[in-house]
């Protein structure tokens, strides 16, 4: 087992957020989890925020329209990136949910090709790559 690599980091499949609630709301997810209707309080959360989000499905679907954003999770690539150098082009990330900079893309890279970057969700770049485009990332 001595010759085993690890190939890349694992990145987390979501991201932790922390919220107030009030005492009463508390008690009452504590005794629907007790009732057995939720496993934990972050199951009756989610499940809560999916149906909120669902509601509004329509809403959601026609503003990522109007803003021509990408919905779920896109990744760039060396290759996606060189691609565009090599046309001539500048990229506009927009993304609702998960945008990520592969780990190999240069800062010099970056700064070539990403015009800029709109993410409502999270990105996943290097330290230096945010660092490179910290005036285009809004």
């Amino acid at each position: 087992m001595g010759n085993v690599t690890q190939l890349r980091d694992k990145q987390p499949d979501n991201e932790k957020i922390t919220i107030n609630l009030g005492f009463v709301d508390l008690g009452r997810i504590d005794l629907l989890v007790q009732e057995g209707f939720y496993s934990n309080r972050s199951d009756l959360i989610r499940t809560a925020i999916r149906n909120q989000l669902e509601r509004h499905g329509e809403v959601v679907s026609k503003s990522l329209e109007r803003h021509t954003m990408e919905l779920g999770l896109r990744d760039y690539t060396v290759s996606d990136l060189e691609a565009l150098r090599d046309a001539g082009e500048i990229l506009h990330v927009k993304v609702v949910g998960l945008a990520r900079i592969e780990p190999d893309v240069t800062p010099e890279l970056a700064l070539q090709t990403i015009g800029s970057i709109t993410v409502l969700g999270a990105l996943q770049a290097s330290a230096e790559i945010k660092k490179a485009l910290g005036d285009r990332i809004k």
